[in-house]
């Protein structure tokens, strides 16, 4: 965050009404944390009032969130408190001071300090709101049940406690500050914490080159991703059906699955997360749960299609147990089937057989769309939109190599690529029959085939 700051700073570009909002929440947290412990150390009985919060832009990230899970004054100190750590560290500072007699931290204060910083606690949260007043501590507890707005709308958290659950640190999810700071969530892309990539394409639905029959099935999902709302909502099915939609793609590779994932995103507004759970599973034994967590809740967060490619490796680790590894990649993946089950995005499961997936869980999707090789008018349609920019020699018919090559569509891309490449190796000005003839015969040798 620091760092954003800065760039902005040095981009010259004016403050947001969100970054407004969060600078006026953060003056207000600095006010009350100085009034509170003036009122500590003075050793007073009296009540304290606490200063309101200020008013914020009505457009901002920040009161959009106030006035839509009505969060209370208590909510919104607690919730800044979360978000210091984040933007402004400094206005924590004041928490650094010692009991001089004891030569510690004051335990009132709550707080973790580590590498010179001050993390805040549920503790600290407590002490901010009632003080010392046991019967006032008590009644704002509430602010951290699981079903308080500031746990489900703001998506505070508490963090693993040595001792009590007071004791443990506030953590904000950085997307959420980031979304609450710029108005809008960043898109993360693929990291050893993130195993989810962002799926975009070029291409437009009309590209699709798909059965009829498919294409319609398709047309069906993002129709209930279009109309969810007045089907759950105003028809009352929500309790029925869930808000959730299980899609399985299955087919040889290269025939459009995750082509189609990215299209019906880009159909629908929604952005496309790949999870290649071939990998996940092999190599996140251990962390899976808490990083495919992340991707899981930020997708519920945002509404984002999550694609699963491989999905052989979830439904084939699913095998008799030799070892305490074996055991454990078991329970990962129960875990994976269960969040699956229960997420309220639409889920896209890719694999290349439809014999690996085991009937039981077969009928928990709610479609099943096999994708097969492409007839010779679908490959028409596909060479002829790979090359409608492409310089083709007076040689070259479509129509021929559409029906005499049985490629995917993957394949064909691979052609395209092999012939421009042959036909610039030798300074021509155009793509030949011959280019792409050898390149036909250099995709078929490598998927093991000869004609």
């Amino acid at each position: 965050m620091p760092e954003a700051k800065q760039k902005r700073e040095l981009s010259g570009k004016p403050a947001t009404e969100h970054a407004r909002a969060i600078s006026a929440e953060l003056a207000w947290l600095a006010e009350v944390i100085e009034t509170r412990l003036k009122h500590f150390f003075a050793g007073s009985d009296t009540d304290l009032a606490l200063a309101d919060p200020p008013e914020l832009p009505p457009s901002s990230a920040l009161a959009q969130m106030v006035v839509r899970s009505k969060l209370s004054a208590q909510a919104r100190l607690i919730l800044a408190l979360a978000i210091a750590p984040h933007v402004h560290s400094s206005v924590l500072d004041p928490f650094f001071v010692k009991n001089t007699p004891i030569d510690r931290v004051f335990s009132q204060f709550g707080g973790i300090i580590s590498e010179n910083a001050f993390h805040p606690t549920a503790e600290t949260a407590l002490f901010l709101v009632a003080g010392t007043d046991t019967t006032a501590r008590i009644q704002a507890m509430h602010n951290f049940d699981v079903d308080n707005p500031l746990r489900q709308a703001a998506g505070l958290e508490l963090g693993t406690a040595s001792n009590t659950i007071f004791a443990a640190t506030l953590q904000l999810p950085v997307h959420r500050v980031v979304a609450l700071c710029e108005g809008s969530p960043p898109k993360p892309d693929f990291s050893p914490n993130f195993p989810a990539k962002r799926l975009q394409t070029g291409l437009e639905w009309e590209d699709l080159a798909l059965p009829r029959d498919l294409q319609h099935n398709l047309g069906h999902i993002a129709a209930w991703l279009e109309n969810r709302d007045q089907i759950l909502g105003e028809w009352g099915l929500s309790r029925q059906v869930g808000h959730g939609f299980k899609a399985l793609f299955y087919g040889p590779a290269g025939t459009g699955k995750t082509l189609t994932a990215s299209l019906l995103g880009k159909r629908t507004g929604l952005d496309v997360y790949r999870i290649d759970l071939s990998m996940v599973v092999s190599k996140y034994i251990g962390e899976t749960e808490k990083n495919l967590g992340v991707v899981f809740d930020m997708a519920a967060e945002r509404e984002w299609i999550l694609f699963f490619d491989e999905a052989d490796a979830l439904f084939g680790s699913r095998t008799a147990t030799t070892s305490s590894n074996d055991r454990y990649a078991n329970q990962e993946v129960s875990y994976l089937l269960q969040r699956i089950e229960d997420c309220r995005s639409l889920v896209i499961l890719a694999t290349n057989l439809r014999g690996n997936i085991d009937d039981a869980f077969f009928r928990r999707f709610q479609m099943a769309l096999g994708f097969t090789r492409p007839e010779p008018e679908q490959r028409h349609k596909i060479w002829s939109g790979l090359l409608a920019k492409v310089p083709l020699a007076a040689d070259v018919d479509l129509d021929k190599i559409a029906q005499t090559h049985s490629l995917a569509g993957g394949s064909i891309t691979n052609v395209v690529r092999h012939a421009a490449i042959s036909a610039l190796r030798r300074k021509s000005d155009t793509v030949s029959a011959k280019d792409i003839q050898n390149a036909i015969s250099s995709e078929m040798r490598k998927e093991g085939r000869t004609a």
